[in-house]
């Protein structure tokens, strides 16, 4: 008889209710219990997914703490939720699968880390970009060479809305594309930079109750509220430049990553009606002091079907039943992505000042 998981779902907002969807689909998952503080976001999923009364709703996450049988907690709340929820959960017993980032504090991320170990149990962050089949077959193309030497990367992120009001635009969106960088590269930063711009959002404050709006331009956002528009730079090992342009208030909607490289670039487009990974080849042919191109032609690279949380919820799933660490999106991953993030924060609200990465941090 094949073995069933136990699992509790935490959170169904926007993202929750995906990942519970796929594990009430998954084989070998069994969902008994969706815990939600409101109670009538409660009774919709219930009604939608047609959830029997087996299946435990309740907003009381202490609920879940002694749970016979219970085995794995899905976590898809704030992210400023996270510490508390997932250490609870690892203290209780249970396998944990988070939804990014771990959490907002280096340190927390550690020691969350540190007491998955102590538990012996699995503890994955959901970098769904990680397991997108573009992505992965993006990393096999840089990682075999193809592009010859590798020169520089951009990354482009923007749309119009959603505005978030617990973090800036950096926290919100950087994390996708830093994720990408680093497993293509294969390395992390080992330095990085960052400018912003806030509008939507400034500080209030003001004396005797009146708003003091601020429109805060770089040199320095520290304290002048949460940035709409920021521009990153990673630098990795080799010299090598990764640029990443953010916004949530353009209309001009880009979900674009590209590497390039002495032979050609490969072009990471979501956006694309035609295929979403693009192999563009092309190099020069020196000719006196004249530069030639030569090699043109355009590659559209097929890729697997599949959608890349189903691809997450499986992996944690084969973690768990097989007891062995991810060895894509670990709690370490998530860890170190929170590293570039806190320092990249540095950087913002220092008006872009360098911030070396300590490699012994992670």
């Amino acid at each position: 008889m094949t073995k069933k998981i136990n699992i509790a779902v935490v959170g169904v907002g926007r993202w929750g209710v995906h990942l519970l969807r796929n594990f009430l689909e998954h084989p070998q998952a069994e969902v008994v219990a969706v815990i939600e503080p409101n109670v009538e976001r409660l009774a919709e999923v219930k009604q939608q997914y047609h959830l029997d009364d087996g299946v435990l709703l309740t907003s009381e996450w202490k609920a879940i703490e002694q749970m016979t049988g219970l085995e794995a907690v899905v976590i898809a709340t704030p992210a400023s939720t996270h510490y508390s929820l997932i250490a609870n959960a690892l203290r209780w017993g249970y396998h944990v699968l988070a939804e990014k980032p771990l959490t907002l504090n280096l340190a927390e991320c550690r020691e969350l880390c540190q007491l998955a170990e102590k538990q012996q149990r699995q503890l994955i962050v959901d970098h769904t970009y990680l397991f997108h089949p573009a992505v992965e077959r993006g990393k096999a193309v840089v990682q075999a060479g193809q592009l010859g030497d590798l020169r520089y990367g951009y990354a482009t992120r923007t749309h119009l809305g959603p505005v978030r009001q617990d973090v800036d635009a950096l926290w919100d969106l950087a994390i996708h594309d830093i994720a990408i960088f680093n497993s293509w590269l294969n390395h992390i930063p080992v330095k990085v930079q960052a400018t912003g711009t806030v509008w939507l959002q400034p500080r209030v404050g003001g004396d005797e109750g009146e708003k003091e709006l601020i429109e805060a331009t770089s040199p320095s956002l520290e304290n002048q509220g949460l940035a709409d528009l920021v521009w990153v730079t990673l630098t990795y090992p080799n010299n090598f430049q990764a640029y990443i342009h953010l916004c949530w208030l353009n209309a001009d909607k880009q979900r674009r990553l590209g590497v390039v490289g002495s032979l050609g670039s490969l072009i990471f487009d979501e956006m694309s009606t035609t295929s979403p990974l693009t192999l563009l080849h092309g190099e020069f042919e020196r000719q006196g002091n004249r530069f030639i191109p030569v090699n043109q032609r355009q590659q559209m690279l097929e890729i697997e079907t599949g959608e890349p949380l189903r691809r997450v919820c499986e992996h944690f799933m084969r973690c768990v039943l097989e007891k062995t660490p991810s060895d894509v999106s670990s709690g370490w991953v998530g860890t170190q992505l929170v590293q570039i993030l806190a320092a990249l924060t540095e950087s913002l609200h220092k008006g872009g000042t360098l911030v070396f990465m300590d490699a012994n941090e992670s």
